[in-house]
């Protein structure tokens, strides 16, 4: 098995433990419901909401997150983060071994 090969199963193997990932952020926020007499409205508090903020096709969009889909998207973003990172250190890899090959020629 060449280089390139043992390269591509290592970063297949990477990004497959990285699933689900997406690139984008989660925020917590405080909402007035639509309940007439709402104590914790009334008083200020509001209610708690979760909202993912992402690009597509250069808009930015918010996206309203239940409560109970928020952990499972915090770590989506955490993975996404660490795909980045990955991707960033792949292009001076890629250049290496290339360079590298062709010493060895």
């Amino acid at each position: 098995m060449n280089n390139d090969s043992q390269a591509k199963q290592k970063w297949q193997k990477q990004l497959t433990s990285l699933w689900p990932a997406i690139k984008a952020s989660l925020a917590m926020v405080r909402k007035p419901c639509i309940r007439k007499h709402c104590r914790a409205c009334a008083c200020g508090d509001k209610h708690p909401a979760w909202l993912l903020s992402l690009s597509y096709r250069g808009r930015r969009t918010t996206m309203y997150v239940p409560a109970a889909l928020a952990p499972t998207v915090k770590k989506a973003i955490q993975n996404g983060n660490k795909i980045e990172r990955l991707l960033y250190r792949a292009g001076p890899e890629l250049v290496r071994r290339y360079r590298k090959s062709r010493q060895n020629r």
